[in-house]
């Protein structure tokens, strides 16, 4: 019977509550239990094997470039960021109230992480994240705009709970994405949180992004009532190297 059982948990799906079962079976768990203590690890076991494949699938789809984490920031080096700032930004009550953030420094001071940090965060606590690199982004959506799909790729977008733009403004923007920013700025504006990570002071925004009246739409959008993150000094990885080379 404990067989059955075990085969129809799994052809119902229920992982979580097969292996706790399977288990359960292996050691003499069970008998330590009540039977309602039994039904819910059985029940809380699927609970939890539920919610981390569900991160798992927001992980993957936020399509990240990288593993990061808010408990491995290093807070050692200078650079205008201290732990009670990071727990503060760690509640995400940015996301819930939709607004932006801005990251802002030079190389290597550890933008793109925190940002990806965040990200990993907001996928544990259940929000849909999409990060790019501004843009990547912008030249595969100039593509699926010529085929034609770009709707589907701006209604993805716009749903998604957390949106970070990763080096923003590295690079001059051309009038057609110019056009693609406002329209993804527009469509997210006081309805969805984005963070963005830029190398250029948000003074410089506005040359880059170029075309005054656009620049001034798309600006007036996320600066207004965003919060700032603004770090500074010199590379993490250039300063660690430095420390290294002095104790050898």
């Amino acid at each position: 019977m404990n067989n059955r059982t075990l085969e129809k948990l799994r052809q119902m799906r229920l992982y979580g509550m097969h292996d706790a079962f399977k288990t359960s079976l292996e050691n003499t768990l069970k008998e330590q239990m009540t039977k309602d203590q039994f039904i819910f690890h059985l029940v809380s076991s699927e609970w939890d094997n539920r919610r981390n494949r569900a991160i798992e699938r927001a992980i993957k789809a936020a399509n990240f470039h990288y593993n990061a984490c808010l408990e491995d920031i290093d807070y050692s080096f200078e650079r205008g960021l201290d732990r009670n700032q990071v727990d503060l930004l760690a509640a995400l009550e940015f996301v819930r109230d939709s607004k932006d953030m801005l990251i802002t420094g030079p190389t290597g001071t550890g933008k793109s992480y925190l940002a990806t940090a965040l990200g990993y965060k907001a996928c544990q606590d259940g929000y849909r994240v999409f990060y790019a690199s501004t843009a990547k982004l912008m030249s595969q959506l100039k593509i699926v705009k010529v085929k034609g799909t770009i709707l589907n790729d701006f209604k993805r977008i716009e749903r998604t709970d957390l949106l970070i733009l990763d080096d923003f403004a590295m690079q001059t923007f051309d009038s057609q994405s110019r056009g693609i920013l406002m329209d993804i700025i527009e469509d997210r504006h006081q309805k969805r949180a984005t963070v963005i990570t830029s190398q250029m002071p948000v003074k410089a925004w506005h040359d880059t992004i170029g075309e005054k009246t656009v620049a001034d739409a798309i600006l007036d959008r996320l600066v207004h009532h965003s919060l700032r993150v603004e770090l500074y000094g010199e590379s993490i990885r250039k300063r660690k190297t430095k420390n290294e080379s002095s104790f050898q």
